[in-house]
């Protein structure tokens, strides 16, 4: 079985914060998530970028529809792969 990586894609710096800080709560994500700025393509204004929240799931045991409707609380989603 290969590791799995989540990778939830948000609107802002603020939820992605708060979504990684609530992945513990939710799904007893024990790893610390990994939060990346994206620059949106052409876009230089450091306002226009999506955050990544990077999750690792070794055991490929969280549920994706279920990472995708807490992504989708904070206006986010779970990018597919």
């Amino acid at each position: 079985m290969s590791d799995v990586r989540h990778v939830l894609v948000l609107p802002d710096r603020d939820a992605a914060e708060k979504v990684a800080a609530e992945l513990a709560d939710r799904f007893g994500v024990t790893e610390e998530p990994q939060l990346v700025r994206d620059a949106l393509a052409g876009e230089d204004d450091a306002d226009d970028a999506q955050w990544l929240v990077v999750v690792e799931d070794p055991a490929s045991r969280l549920d994706s529809t279920a990472l995708d409707a807490f992504a989708a609380e904070y206006e986010g989603w779970l990018e597919t792969p």
